[in-house]
């Protein structure tokens, strides 16, 4: 933890009160490794444990919230890996936005993962950039940022954001779906996004999976969510070779020609399968494994997805299709 993360901090426990820094018992550089956080208005205690402050303890929240943490946490301390691949991913799930639009701005992640976008925010020129995520997934995230003056992250419940109403932008990719209630998740986000701000957000679509919900969904929840995670890890590797071998063998060459590339769209899943065609062994292994581990996972219609922009009185809102089978929208607050 930087102690300039301290001006964004806001307790939870009795609704904003001030945070300041009540100790330090290690620090390496400009990281506060281990020390503690205290409200100064109704005096609660935050440890800050291997460089991450703590506002949430996994055995104190609700239990479907707890597995998906622990599901996910698990999942981006094995697929820790970086790739060249994930500038052109993570803007195209967070379009409009640009890299220079990070500029000089203050933003919030919710749902940080493995950190690999809070790393690019940072050398984007963000101002600063929390970055808050559950699950043990924060350790993987702190060791991609350390060091990095602008980057911070928070272990806290995207429901009780430790934080006040600073900042100019507010994203979450890939997270709200799998939230027991998104909506809500939503609305928490953005409260803490001031007035005239920007919100970017990524979610799996209703539309065109109906086979995941069909298929998938009953045996995610049904099984695969409930075995070992290393037994689910090696099984995953069987629906794995076949995704890779269609992409490589199949969708990738066709795509690669302008004689043949109009075919493709009409294949099976031809949008996103032609996005994902070049992405390597592990990358796919990672898609394939990240629905399956999820205990909890809804697939949002858009009309539903445009009320909750409508909910908060969002203006310039630009709603549209991912791969033709998510959405992603982008909006302001009122001033």
């Amino acid at each position: 933890m930087k102690k300039r993360l301290l001006q964004y901090l806001a307790c939870p426990s009795c609704d904003g009160g001030a945070i300041s820094l009540n100790g330090i018992t290690e620090q390496d550089g400009i990281e506060i490794i281990s020390g503690e956080l205290k409200c100064v208005e109704c005096g609660r205690a935050y440890p800050i444990v291997r460089g991450i402050p703590r506002f949430a303890n996994l055995e104190e929240v609700d239990q479907d919230k707890q597995a998906t943490a622990e599901s996910f946490g698990w999942s981006w301390q094995q697929f820790s890996q970086d790739d060249m691949t994930y500038d052109e991913q993570f803007l195209a799930w967070i379009a409009p936005v640009r890299p220079e639009f990070f500029a000089g701005k203050v933003v919030l992640e919710g749902g940080c993962g493995k950190g690999r976008h809070t790393q690019r925010i940072a050398r984007w020129g963000a101002r600063d950039v929390v970055a808050v995520d559950l699950g043990a997934a924060v350790e993987v995230a702190f060791a991609a940022t350390r060091g990095l003056e602008n980057a911070h992250i928070i272990q806290a419940d995207i429901y009780r954001l430790p934080l006040g109403r600073m900042f100019d932008y507010a994203f979450s990719v890939g997270v709200l779906h799998h939230l027991p209630n998104p909506r809500e998740g939503f609305k928490s986000l953005i409260s803490r996004v001031k007035p005239g701000g920007y919100v970017s957000a990524w979610i799996y679509g209703a539309e065109n999976n109906e086979w995941i919900v069909r298929v998938v969904n009953p045996l995610r929840r049904g099984f695969t969510s409930k075995i070992s995670r290393r037994l689910l890890f090696h099984l995953s590797k069987i629906p794995t070779a076949i995704l890779y071998g269609a992409t490589k063998l199949i969708y990738r060459p066709l795509n690669s020609s302008e004689r043949t590339a109009p075919i493709t769209r009409h294949l099976f899943y031809g949008d996103y399968l032609n996005s994902i065609a070049g992405f390597n062994w592990r990358e796919q292994h990672l898609i394939v494994f990240d629905p399956l581990v999820a205990p909890t996972a809804f697939y949002i219609p858009r009309e539903e997805f445009e009320e909750w922009w409508h909910d908060v009185n969002a203006t310039e809102v630009v709603i549209g299709w991912h791969n033709k089978n998510s959405w992603r929208g982008f909006g302001r607050l009122p001033e």
